[in-house]
């Protein structure tokens, strides 16, 4: 009877271990974008499961962890099953401050990825503090809700043409909910909508 409750348990520990999830890795916080040049995204795909990150989104928001509001589509089609990176042209944003972050999520998953959050700073550079200041795990998230300038200027890239395999492994910064002093961490979580960011 023994022997068959550890052999149980340790075939649930072993299930839930194998269980792994696309990782964002870039931009990291503290990352800063002008307007008009290239916005960078990488991730450490999830190589446990071959078919539930084929169809990834990646999508560009801003707002407080409770409370993310979607800003837009940047890229659908990725294969998140493996590393990758994809690059596109940052849009316009109001304002121009360490409030944006990327969020990834695939139809054959509840699992979603973010980025920490990071910088889109006007063309020639400047940008302005975050607005928000919010408690998190007994840390301080700063944070703001942004919009796009040019709400029809932005569309998504489709396609696994568009990503490119990473060139060396990265280890992604994983975390909880709690933040660092300017932005909150990369992060995933498993089979919520409601975390962090």
């Amino acid at each position: 009877m023994l022997t068959s409750i550890v052999f149980t348990t340790v075939l649930a520990s072993s299930a839930l271990l194998s269980h792994a999830i696309v990782a964002p890795n870039e931009p990291g916080p503290s990352e800063v974008f002008n307007e008009g040049t290239n916005c960078h995204i990488g991730w450490t795909g999830d190589t446990a499961s071959p078919t539930a990150w084929q169809n990834m989104t990646i999508e560009l928001m801003t707002g407080k962890n409770e409370a993310m509001v979607h800003l837009t589509t940047v890229a659908t089609g990725q294969d998140g099953t493996k590393d990758g990176t994809f690059n596109y042209t940052c849009p316009q944003v109001n304002p121009n401050s360490p409030i944006y972050f990327y969020q990834f999520t695939a139809p054959g998953t509840s699992d979603i990825g973010w980025t920490g959050r990071f910088t889109i700073a006007a063309a020639n550079g400047s940008s302005t503090p975050a607005t928000e200041t919010e408690q998190a795990d007994g840390q301080t998230v700063q944070w703001g809700t942004g919009a796009l300038v040019n709400v029809n200027s932005s569309s998504a890239a489709s396609g696994s043409a568009a990503a490119t395999p990473s060139a060396s492994p990265s280890t992604p910064a994983l975390a909880s909910s709690a933040a660092n002093a300017s932005t909150a961490p990369q992060t995933t979580a498993r089979g919520s909508s409601a975390a962090v960011a």
